[in-house]
């Protein structure tokens, strides 16, 4: 009998059983974009976020950090100047220090970030300016909604992951399926873990079900 199968992304996906782990914020009233030619995104929900508060966004060409984010920026009408294929720490550091030395990039952020960018930039001589404009809170549940043993659960982002430990302890019958090596990053050490094949939802919940048809030996 295949394992349950648990996304806890804000986006309900059909086939899993939707257990969000996190909400969204806005914080800022308007965006400062004085000063700035660039924008950059780490994440769609900034994206979703920036056109709540201001649709001027679109009139900036945007670096997207991720696929999703990517699709996001073309999808609500802004321009994409670039999608580094890496995307983790020192690498994409170094690509855009050598792409956009004379740009003046505008971070649009959460209020916590996996990745701090402003400070690998600033290590290759970028000046990076940054607003925060949403944040990340937890969803709150009862123990008694806790995954059952065995469960296969998808982690969308390093935030899911804290949320889900503020709410239950980790079951070591459990598999965790996560969209990448960020995310991979605040497992508990004793995670039993695979890697989505690419940075999507759909990536991460077709994994899951490869890997919801075999025991998990712990």
């Amino acid at each position: 009998m295949p394992r349950s199968i648990y996304l806890l992304s804000p986006i309900a996906k059909e086939g899993v059983c939707s257990l969000p782990m996190i909400s969204f914020e806005t914080t800022a009233k308007q965006i400062d974009f004085q000063g700035c030619d660039t924008l950059m995104f780490t994440s769609k929900q900034a994206v979703v976020t920036a056109e709540e508060i201001d649709k001027k966004w679109r009139n900036y060409p945007s670096i997207a950090i991720g696929k999703a984010t990517a699709g996001m920026i073309e999808t609500l009408g802004g321009t994409l100047l670039y999608q580094p294929e890496n995307f983790y720490g020192k690498t994409l550091s170094e690509d855009i220090a050598k792409i956009f030395r004379d740009r003046k990039i505008l971070y649009l952020r959460p209020k916590e970030i996996s990745f701090d960018a402003k400070s690998h930039l600033a290590k290759e001589g970028i000046t990076l300016f940054e607003q925060i404009i949403y944040e990340t809170k937890c969803v709150r549940y009862a123990s008694s909604q806790r995954p059952p043993k065995d469960a296969v659960i998808i982690f969308t982002s390093p935030s899911t992951i804290r949320c889900f430990l503020e709410n239950f302890a980790w079951e070591s019958s459990y598999t965790a399926v996560v969209i990448g090596q960020a995310t991979l990053e605040h497992l508990p050490p004793s995670a039993d873990y695979v890697v989505a094949d690419r940075p999507l939802i759909d990536a991460c919940i077709a994994k899951a079900r490869e890997v919801s048809l075999t025991s998990n030996p712990k």
